[in-house]
């Protein structure tokens, strides 16, 4: 909602007309700030106008660098707070804090945040896009977190489940809560609940590494792990074999799946929590990592009318996201697109997404199979396990499909030997592909505490750079500080290399030639292997030389 006194000032100097307002305030009521809008108006300038609230308010103006503004004072607040009275606090020194904010009528409330904070508290004002800049950053903290979630309807409760619940006490619902809540904080991929001989603790995986983030008493062990089960329809009664179930929660206003597993240890149920947020699922291709040249030779890849794209990986790299990047990109009204998963992750909108339920025989041959008579135009195929689901794939993308599927291969070159160890023949492999991408996910760099290495030339050469006068880009390592966690590293970004089936790797895949020969005429014909991949984000400053090695084989550059 705009506020009186600065819709008032607005209009007064003619920036916008009331009827812009309205209609801002119309188009957005449901939004919180409904004048960031203003900044798409033809004559509206939000640093004259910030000056002109200043001089009528007699409010001070500073000039804010938002990326030196830390992520503990602006937490200071919680982010219902700071939505509620349009301030973030951006320094604390002597005992005072200091607080800025786009709207003047802000200081009315500038006694609230100080009975909150405890300190005494000045306001500064900034421009709209500089206080949208930080809002962004204003993170929801756990405790918030906590308070929105939302319980999962528990239907159907067994007479065994109602007793376990009857012992299940609001400490240990309230545990769980944090648990979920501090997970989605950190952006975990997956949470590991583990019980030991003498100990039991939870374990975030966060851009692919497992911190420790607990150790709940042991006497709680089993009241947790029975909430889990619960909370995903599992049978809490069966502690002998694996089970898989789902689970979906609320945490502050998005919802969330968790695709939970729990396998039975020495000492307990270990269960394991996927979570498979719909909101931080990045689809746009021009993100994925892909330098320039490896997005147009992909993107032409698979816009052919027929023929087969591999995405190749270990699981956790990221080929799910490529995937579903692709079918995006090619899902329009006049296309059928079909996918078989194991399990569906996301939901797509206009594509035809089937889950294979292997415990009554619906496997990925049999979907693949059923796709054939739906008339599709492109298919997925969440995995090639088996010679049968890989000469039907094979088989489809000769007969006028697209068919996208993956593979568990260290390389590019070595899933056309895959395909051939599994029963494919070599002429069916070399007339059906299309590009093979194989990728990696490696861990960036924070950017606020990342420093340089000095002397880093024979590191470069180690990694099989040749030593020249053009040798001469920075390189640079992980420090870590409070931004990242003291971990050195914030966000992932990923590695590819693409191997395009051109008439001449076609020949060498028809004489049965071996993974290296393919590879060295791929590379000869233009093909950036992971580690040249790897270095190129090196030389950017997004990757360590160590994130470098560790994700790509050596090749000589």
């Amino acid at each position: 909602m705009l506020s009186e006194s600065f819709s008032t000032l607005v209009s007064s100097t003619g920036m916008a007309t009331q009827k812009e307002l309205k209609k801002i305030e119309v188009t957005y009521k449901s939004l919180p700030f409904a004048e960031f809008f203003l900044q798409e108006l033809e004559n509206f300038d939000e640093n004259r106008f910030m000056h002109l609230m200043a001089e009528t308010n007699s409010l001070t103006i500073f000039k804010l660098n938002v990326e030196e503004i830390s992520d503990e004072v602006l937490s200071l607040l919680q982010k219902k707070v700071v939505t509620k009275y349009r301030m973030i606090p951006v320094k604390e020194a002597d005992g005072k804090v200091v607080l800025t904010s786009f709207d003047p009528s802000a200081k009315d409330h500038l006694s609230d945040c100080m009975e909150i904070l405890g300190k005494p508290c000045e306001l500064i004002l900034t421009n709209i896009s500089t206080w949208e800049s930080l809002f962004k950053r204003v993170k929801i903290s756990v405790k918030e977190l906590v308070e929105s979630i939302e319980e999962v309807e528990i239907d159907e409760i067994q007479e065994d489940e109602k007793k376990v619940l009857d012992n299940i006490t609001s400490d240990v619902v309230s545990l769980v809560n944090h648990i979920l809540a501090d997970a989605y904080y950190r952006k975990a991929s997956d949470i590991h609940v583990e019980p030991y001989e003498k100990k039991f603790r939870i374990r975030f995986r966060v851009d692919g590494s497992l911190l420790e983030i607990s150790s709940p008493p042991k006497a709680l062990s089993l009241a947790i792990v029975s909430r889990f089960k619960i909370m995903a329809k599992l049978d809490i009664s069966e502690k002998r074999m694996p089970q898989d179930g789902r689970m979906k929660i609320k945490i502050g206003g998005h919802t969330i799946d968790y695709r939970v597993s729990s396998i039975p240890t020495l000492f307990g149920e270990k269960i394991v929590l996927r979570l498979l947020d719909s909101t931080s699922l990045e689809l746009d291709m021009t993100k994925l990592g892909f330098t320039k040249p490896q997005l147009e030779k992909f993107k032409e890849g698979i816009k052919k009318p027929y023929g087969m794209a591999l995405v190749t990986g270990p699981t956790g790299s990221g080929k799910t996201t490529t995937l579903y990047s692709s079918l995006m990109e090619l899902n329009t009204a006049n296309t059928n697109i079909s996918t078989a998963e194991d399990p569906c992750e996301f939901n797509l909108e206009g594509i035809n997404q089937v889950n294979i339920r292997k415990d009554i025989g619906f496997d990925f041959a049999k979907a693949l199979r059923s796709f054939l008579r739906q008339d599709p135009d492109i298919i997925m195929v969440g995995e090639i396990r088996d010679s049968e689901v890989g000469e039907m794939a094979v088989e489809a993308a000769l007969t006028g499909h697209f068919v996208f599927s993956t593979l568990h291969t260290n390389d590019a070159a070595s899933t056309v030997t895959r395909l051939l160890n599994l029963g494919v023949e070599p002429f069916l492999v070399a007339s059906s592909l299309s590009i093979i991408t194989a990728q990696r996910l490696c861990k960036k760099l924070c950017e606020h505490c990342k420093e340089e290495v000095k002397n880093p030339i024979d590191e470069l050469v180690s990694c099989g750079l040749k030593n020249s006068p053009s040798l001469k880009f920075k390189v640079y390592q992980a420090k870590g500080c409070e931004h990242c966690g003291h971990s050195g590293h914030k966000g992932r970004v990923a590695i590819h290399e693409i191997l395009e089936i051109s008439p001449k790797v076609k020949s060498l895949i028809l004489k049965g030639a071996s993974t290296d020969e393919i590879k060295q005429l791929a590379i000869y014909e233009g093909m950036r292997t992971l580690r040249m991949s790897a270095m190129i984000k090196v030389a950017e400053g997004m990757i360590s030389m160590k994130e470098a090695v560790l994700n790509s084989a050596a090749d000589i550059i």
